[in-house]
C-alpha cells in the first residue's frame, strides 16, 4: 500500500482464524473478529485504520481471510453469519504452523479462485499489489492514491504559476466548498495593494458577525513560510478585530512558524502545500472526475 498499515495481511490472518476455531465451537462473524484481533495482537489504533471507500482495513482483510478459507473448505459456515472449522481446517492449521505470507497464500489458495483471477494473477508483475493475493478494494484503493500523488503535484506547479489573484480566489473557492460561508456561500477575495494584509474573507453567518480571514502565499517550492509571516498575519487580524484565520501556501512552514501559530492566542489554522492540494482534491477543486468505480460485497445483514 502507499501507506505502512498496522493491519496484518489477510494470508497472515488464515492461521489465527483456524486457531481461533480449533475448538470445534460455531462462531459468528464478528466473534471471529474480535478474537482474531486479540490473537493476532492487531492493537487499537489498527483497529481503527480505515479505507476511503468506507469500513476497516482489519475487517475488510478479515473478511477476505474468511471467504478463501470457505473456498478452500477449510472453515464452514452451518448458519448464517456463523463459522465451524472443517476437518480439512484441522489438517491446514497443523500442515502450515508458521503462518502464511503472499507467496505462500498464492500457492496454497490459488486453486480456489476464479479462473479469471487465476489468469491476471499468471500474467502480472511479482509487485504484491499484483500477485493476486493482495485485497481488490485495497489494490484500487492503491492505485487511485498513486494518482491523486501525481494530480497533486501538478496541481502544485500550477498553483505556484498562476496569477497571484487567481491563487487567492483558488483557496476562497476551496473553503467555501469545504462548507465554510453556509449555504449562500458567504466568501471573497479582498487582496490587493490595499488588502491590510488579508487576502481573503468568508462570513459564517448572514449579517456577518462570526468571519474567517484568509491569507494565501504562492512560494516554490523549500522558500517555506516563516514566523514573522505568522506575526504579521495575526497583527493583520488583530486589525480587524478578529480572532480566527487561515494561512495556506504551495510550499511549507518552518518550525518557528508552526509553534508560533500554536501558542498565540488567536485561532490560525496553517495549511501546506501538501495539505492544499489534498483538500482541493478531495473536495473536487481545480480537478474534475476522469473515471467512476464501485466494489460490492454481500450485505451480512440482509441474511441475518
Amino acid at each position: 500500500m502507499s501507506e505502512e498499515s498496522l493491519v496484518p495481511i489477510w494470508p497472515m490472518l488464515v492461521v489465527p482464524t483456524l486457531q481461533i476455531l480449533s475448538d470445534g465451537q460455531s462462531r459468528h462473524r464478528r466473534e471471529v473478529f474480535d478474537a482474531v484481533a486479540d490473537y493476532a495482537n492487531v492493537g487499537d489504533e489498527a483497529r481503527a485504520e480505515t479505507l476511503k471507500s468506507g469500513g476497516t482495513r482489519f475487517e475488510q482483510r478479515m473478511g477476505w481471510a474468511l471467504s478463501n478459507l470457505s473456498k478452500a473448505g477449510w472453515v464452514d459456515r452451518p448458519e448464517r453469519g456463523r463459522y465451524l472449522i472443517t476437518e480439512a481446517g484441522r489438517a491446514a492449521l497443523a500442515r502450515y504452523p508458521d503462518g502464511f505470507d503472499y507467496g505462500l497464500a498464492k500457492v496454497v489458495f490459488a486453486p480456489f479462485w476464479p479462473e479469471k483471477t487465476k489468469a491476471d494473477s499468471a500474467e502480472a508483475s511479482p509487485s504484491p499489489q499484483a500477485d493476486g493475493v493482495s485485497d481488490p478494494v485495497e489494490v484500487i484503493e492503491d492505485a487511485i492514491a498513486r494518482i491523486e500523488a501525481r494530480v497533486g503535484d501538478e496541481l502544485l506547479d500550477r498553483l505556484r504559476d498562476s496569477h497571484p489573484d487567481f491563487f487567492e480566489q483558488a483557496v476562497v473557492d476551496l473553503l467555501l466548498r469545504m462548507g465554510y460561508g453556509g449555504a449562500a456561500q458567504r466568501g471573497k477575495r479582498i487582496g490587493g495593494t490595499n488588502d491590510e494584509g488579508v487576502d481573503g474573507l468568508i462570513d459564517q453567518d448572514a449579517l456577518g458577525i462570526d468571519q474567517v480571514y484568509i491569507q494565501a502565499k504562492r512560494y516554490k517550492e523549500g522558500n517555506n513560510v516563516g514566523r514573522e509571516a505568522i506575526q504579521a498575519f495575526v497583527g493583520a487580524l488583530h486589525g480587524f478585530g478578529a480572532s480566527r484565520g487561515v494561512f495556506l501556501t504551495t510550499s511549507a512552514f518552518t518550525s518557528g512558524a508552526i509553534e508560533y501559530a500554536n501558542k498565540v492566542p488567536s485561532r490560525i489554522i496553517l495549511i501546506d502545500g501538501s495539505r492544499l492540494v489534498e483538500l482541493m482534491i478531495a473536495y473536487r477543486v481545480g480537478v474534475q472526475e476522469e473515471k467512476h468505480f464501485s466494489a460490492v460485497e454481500v450485505d451480512e445483514d440482509y441474511f441475518n
